[in-house]
Formats: C-alpha cells, structure tokens, sequence
C-alpha cells in the first residue's frame, strides 16, 4: 500500500511540474486534465508527505534511544510518531477507497408527513426548512418542484430539486424516517405527541440515465393555485405527468412556465424510475444493504429531535447533540460527517465493498 502511495505522491509532483511547461500552459485541453488530476491526487499527497514526516520523526527518536540521557524523551517520540503513522495508514485505505460514483449529483428530495396528522405535516415543514438552509450553508440551489400543504402552514408532501457540488454525496445520509417528540400547537393540554415525516433522497437522473418514451406519458395541464385555492396566475402553466407503464404521477406548478414547470417534473419522474430500477437491481443484496450505516431504508426511524430537552438523536451512529435549534436552521454537518465517517469504516472493514 505504501508503495502505491508513493507512486501516486510522486505523480502529484511530476504533475505540478508539467504545469511550470509552456508547452502545458499552450494546450487548453491538456492543462485542464493536469488541474483535475491534481486536485484528485491532492489530499493522498497531502498525507503521504505527513507520512514522511512521521517517519522521520520515527527514525531520529529509534536514533535516540541509544543515548541514555535521551532514551525517556526518544521512546515518548517514538510512540507518537508510531501513532501518527496508524492514523495516517488509515487516511491512506479511505483515501484508495472508490469514491461514490453519484456522490456528485443533484438531489431530488421528497418529504412526507406520516403519523401524527396536522403536527406531522407542521414537522415536514419544519425539516423542509431545515434543509432549505442547509442547502444555503452549501450555496446549493433549491427549488420546489410540487407542494402539498396543510391550513395552518404544514406540508402533506412535497419534492424539491438541489443542485450543487456534493449534494448527493452529504444529503443520502437523510434518507429514512424522522421522529419528532414535541407539545403540539394544537394540543391544548400540554401533552407530549409523537410524529413522523418520511425523507427520500433520489439521485438527480438525466436523459442518458433513464430513457422514456413519450407514449408512455400522460400529460395534463391546469391552472397553478395556492394555499387555499387561491389562484397563483390565470394561465393553465402547471403541469401532470403521469407514467402510464408504472402509474407514477409528479406535478409541478412552481414556474410560472408550462415548458419550465414540465422540465422540473421530468427530472423528478426521471429520478423515481432510476430509484425504482436501481432498487429492482439491488433487491438481492437488501439484507446487506440494511446493515449499511449509508443504505438506511425508508421505513427505519433514523433520527429523533426531542423538543423538551432541546436534543437530537440519530439512530444510526448512536450521536446526540443538545442543539435542536441550531440543527433546524441548518446545522446538519456534524451528523452527516459523523455517518459519513461510519459508512466509510464499513467499508473499510468489508474490504471497500
């Protein structure tokens, strides 16, 4: 493995030195491969030289230890730098590990409320706003495809598009069922009530992913309204796809555009038939795919934000941070990080499968 590294580590700096060639600078096409490889090869460069360096810490500490006066200091040294190496060593397998290879697309995110009613629809929209910020804190771009909402503000389901570097990659963590413990607004003798909201995370298919042949389309257009049925404008822009072959039904009537309005909605019903494939495909591996820290299923409860003791728990990992507040408005990394963290020791463990 070291060897590897290495190799890879001296790649790095062949190619920063390609880049002092004007012969490099001369070729658009060729000084845009040697950036991407760079910037691949960066973070095992990185480690490689804190490996080095270890190591030489290492060699002058087992020099030292020959010297009486120095020999407490020198083993205290070398335990470090023996440590330092293991750390490192591990970096080195998540770093050779295969990356996703849809962690970089966009994102269709789905929400539905589920047990619980009002208060559950009130919690959806809750979360939607959670991850409305989030994607903010990522400058991630979201937009809402359909929307389905309750009187007082709730939302019965909606499906919203996230574009942006990474959005697949950190968001597929928060598929799965969330659970709320809170005193509802409508519950007037103080009780505590338990509700759900449901998240699925698809990944954002284009054309090439999923062919669909316009006869097995159905589509219906109609005029776009608001909470309570007010209309949003006088034009028939929304738009209703139906997929006849599955009975799959997306609406959209967020633009004020039927031709913008049925690219939205095409993405989304694009995305549903690529999950559904891909689930078809990987129905044999699903007892595997349940212990994964990463392929959480729908039906599983994976996080719990008690609002009493201002806590959020997630399941998976066994994490618990007292800061309910600062994680609806967005703060999600430090859970994403944490199941990225486990998910990628899974894998280590099974070997990068």
């Amino acid at each position: 493995m070291l060897e590897k590294l290495k190799g890879l580590a001296l790649r790095y700096e062949d190619l920063e030195a390609q880049l002092a060639d004007p012969a490099v600078y001369g070729d658009a096409g060729r000084l845009r491969d040697v950036n991407r490889e760079l910037k691949e090869l960066a973070p095992i460069a990185e480690v490689w030289r804190d490996w080095e360096a270890a190591e030489r810490r290492r060699a002058d500490a087992e020099s030292s230890l020959r010297d009486p006066d120095l020999r407490e200091l020198a083993q205290e040294e070398l335990s470090e730098a023996k440590a330092e190496q293991r750390r490192l060593e591990e970096r080195f397998k998540a770093l050779l590990l295969p990356g996703d290879p849809d962690g970089g697309r966009d994102v269709v995110l789905e929400l539905r409320a589920g047990v619980g009613g009002e208060e559950a629809a009130l919690f959806a929209g809750t979360l939607l706003r959670m991850y409305t910020l989030y994607a903010q804190s990522r400058g991630w771009k979201l937009d809402v495809v359909s929307m389905s909402e309750t009187e007082l503000g709730g939302v019965k389901e909606c499906s919203v598009l996230i574009e942006g570097a990474g959005a697949f990659s950190r968001l597929k963590y928060e598929s799965g069922v969330h659970q709320v413990k809170r005193v509802p607004e409508t519950e007037s003798s103080g009780r505590i009530q338990t509700s759900t909201a449901t998240v699925a995370v698809l990944r954002s298919a284009e054309e090439v992913d999923v062919e669909i042949d316009p006869r097995d389309l159905q589509i219906d257009t109609y005029r776009s309204s608001g909470a309570g049925g007010q209309h949003v404008n006088k034009t028939e822009s929304a738009i209703r796809l139906t997929h006849l072959p599955t009975g799959l039904v997306v609406t959209c009537q967020d633009e004020r555009s039927q031709h913008k309005n049925k690219d939205k909605a095409m993405k989304v019903l694009r995305s549903r038939l690529y999950e559904m494939e891909r689930e078809r495909q990987e129905a044999g591996t699903a007892m595997e795919r349940r212990s994964q820290v990463g392929g959480a299923w729908r039906s599983e409860k994976i996080r719990t934000y008690q609002f009493l003791q201002g806590r959020v728990t997630d399941h998976r990992v066994g994490l618990t941070l007292y800061k309910l507040d600062a994680v609806l408005s967005g703060g999600l990394d430090e859970f994403i990080d944490a199941l990225a963290a486990a998910d990628q020791a899974e894998k280590l463990k099974g070997g990068g499968g």
